[in-house]
């Protein structure tokens, strides 16, 4: 919120303050944070007062200064990301080409229809949190091979040998943005594979899948294509990744907005006004009969995410977690006319 880059060395001394490692991610600062302020606040520690007044101050500033360092190298990582080129290895896990269904192989390709994964599932896509499993090979007989005729110039031979296992499946990641997540959507891939042609060849086939995202999926929803992969590799499965959102954190079926106000409009009332998931609408919210203290949530029913296995009215809560702008320095006079103010409601 306007305040200037730390340095290295300043920025060691906050992750002490919130008694953290270094290492430590968001999630970890938020949930140190919460704890330090409720053990350190003012009213709680009346017999040391002015020691937890001023610990108070500095675990705001620490808290403040380090999850903006943190997010900035969350959009510096995502940036990187961007720009880093695809690999070339057909073994490696590369990024998934999205595209329209017109780029056709020059050999053959195919294009698969649309399937809505939950009324016409066809007997070729199965949705599962697991591989589908193997077939077991009949086990291997330490027995010779029978020769049933020792008078034909060309004996039949009945081998015992096992069966062919089905190969392991290729996965891949399917990123999704939130609103994505949130509204459903179509993921139009292109796949490669390698097949064997009438020629005895092995040539490069591509293939548009279309994959229906239903409202609601979560991060690991698996959906698998059945014999799509190469001769080697029989499955194709994708998993849900879910890209990080800029203001809103997931958890389950909620979802968390971040909300900074100054210290004077957490203790004299504000009215703010809340985006919703999609940017398209917003709340205006109103808090002038209460006091925001840290730790302070809210929360609005019905405007998380939906529930897939529910009707689509049924949604998730948003929940807004306040975060208090506490002034870094007073001046005596500044000092002398909080306490005159708030000495009879300590």
């Amino acid at each position: 919120m306007g305040e200037s880059t730390k340095s290295p060395s300043s920025a060691s001394k906050y992750y002490g303050i919130l008694e953290i490692p270094k290492s430590a991610s968001l999630k970890d600062i938020c949930k140190a944070y919460k704890h330090l302020v409720k053990k350190w606040h003012p009213d709680r520690n009346r017999s040391n007062q002015a020691e937890a007044a001023d610990k108070f101050r500095s675990i705001n500033e620490a808290y403040r200064v380090l999850s903006k360092k943190k997010r900035e190298e969350a959009d510096l990582f995502r940036s990187d990301a961007a720009k880093t080129p695809k690999k070339n290895s057909r073994d490696e896990e590369d990024e998934l080409q999205i595209s329209s269904p017109t780029l056709l192989s020059r050999t053959t390709s195919r294009i698969s229809p649309a399937v809505d994964f939950y009324t016409s599932m066809p007997a070729c896509f199965t949705m599962s949190g697991t591989n589908s499993p193997t077939t077991p090979g009949t086990p291997v007989s330490d027995q010779p091979p029978i020769y049933l005729s020792k008078v034909a110039s060309k004996p039949i031979i009945f081998s015992q040998s096992t069966s062919r296992r089905k190969p392991q499946p290729i996965e891949k990641k399917l990123n999704c943005t939130l609103e994505e997540l949130c509204n459903g959507c179509v993921k139009k891939v292109i796949i490669t594979r390698d097949v064997v042609a009438t020629t005895g060849l092995i040539v490069k086939e591509e293939e548009v899948v279309t994959i229906m995202v239903k409202p609601g999926w979560k991060r690991g929803t698996k959906i698998t294509f059945e014999g799509k992969g190469d001769e080697r590799a029989g499955d194709i499965i994708f998993s849900i990744d879910e890209k990080t959102h800029p203001l809103y954190k997931r958890e389950g079926d909620d979802l968390i907005l971040g909300v900074e106000i100054p210290l004077v409009q957490a203790l004299t009332g504000c009215t703010i006004t809340v985006p919703l998931l999609g940017g398209d609408k917003v709340m205006t919210m109103s808090f002038d009969d209460e006091i925001i203290h840290p730790g302070y949530e809210k929360v609005i029913p019905g405007q998380g995410m939906p529930k897939p296995k529910q009707e689509s009215t049924n949604r998730g809560d948003l929940v807004l977690q306040f975060l208090i702008q506490f002034p870094l320095e007073l001046s005596e006079e500044q000092k002398s006319e909080v306490v005159s103010i708030l000495e009879n409601h300590s």
